[in-house]
């Protein structure tokens, strides 16, 4: 009884009311069930708080492998951050490479169409000088001693078929001595035709190697104006040919522009991630 006492501490008896023995098994029996109760109720506690503290435990786990995870990867954005930092400053340099380029071609076609431009009025130049000195050169040649002395040759030659059908008519006078007279006049006047003729004949042979000489220096006139026209083409084609590469240069540029925007917005979202990573941590 004693012990039931110091065991329940609850249970206290005075001296004036003694409980039965039935009463204090009953408390005593109620008390243990309590107890019990309580004891069932903090083992399901306790169970529930272990099973809360494994899956606590799994969830650590998972954050841990997570943040872990998030570490290499922000390690792997910033190598890549990196390799893109010294891509862009390559691209960079290359961009200022083409454009130090592109400006140096602009100059060298500038001059080429300097040269071009000079070129073409020296060789306009050069066509009129040509045209002058054929012009020249016909009324020169219309006015030299051996052209002029033919014209007078032939004028003498006409002069004399006239004279010729003249006595030719007057070979139907029955007198003998006009006819003999005639006869000698035309025998001298057939050897100054002959005589005529070899001097026409020489200065035709003259006249002839006048127009060689001129037909030859057509010609190297001609072929003069043909590489005149052959430089003027390829300066042409090297024009044509550098504005051509100019605008190729300026598409490239064009494209690596673009390609330096893209990867500076990449760059810029690549950070953006970095900083939403590092504050939702």
């Amino acid at each position: 009884m004693a012990a039931s006492t110091a065991r329940f501490p609850s249970l206290k008896f005075s001296d004036q009311s003694s409980p039965s023995l039935t009463e204090v098994v009953k408390r005593v029996a109620e008390q243990q069930h309590s107890q019990v109760s309580e004891i069932e109720k903090s083992k399901t506690v306790i169970f529930q708080l272990q099973v809360i503290n494994l899956e606590l435990e799994k969830e650590m786990g998972s954050i841990l492998l997570e943040t872990k995870t998030t570490e290499r990867e922000i390690h792997l954005q910033d190598d890549a951050i990196e390799v893109t930092k010294y891509h862009c400053e390559n691209l960079e340099a290359q961009v200022r490479a083409l454009y130090s380029e592109n400006l140096k071609l602009r100059h060298d076609a500038e001059t080429v169409q300097e040269e071009f431009e000079i070129t073409f009025a020296r060789n306009n130049d050069y066509r009129e000088k040509i045209k002058a000195h054929k012009h020249l050169f016909w009324e020169m040649e219309s006015k030299m001693p051996v052209m002029i002395e033919l014209a007078k040759k032939k004028a003498f030659v006409k002069e004399l078929r006239t004279k010729k059908e003249e006595l030719m008519r007057d070979l139907q006078n029955p007198e003998g001595s006009v006819i003999k007279q005639v006869q000698e006049e035309i025998t001298l006047l057939k050897r100054e035709i002959t005589t005529l003729k070899e001097f026409i004949n020489k200065k035709t042979d003259l006249l002839e190697e006048e127009k060689k000489m001129h037909a030859k220096l057509r010609k190297e006139i001609e072929v003069q104006s043909k590489r005149y026209d052959a430089i003027v083409k390829r300066l042409h084609c090297q024009l044509n040919k550098l504005h051509s590469h100019k605008r190729q240069w300026h598409w490239n540029i064009q494209q690596l522009e673009k390609k330096a925007a893209e990867l500076r917005k990449c760059l810029g979202v690549v950070e953006l991630q970095m900083w939403v990573v590092i504050l939702t941590n």
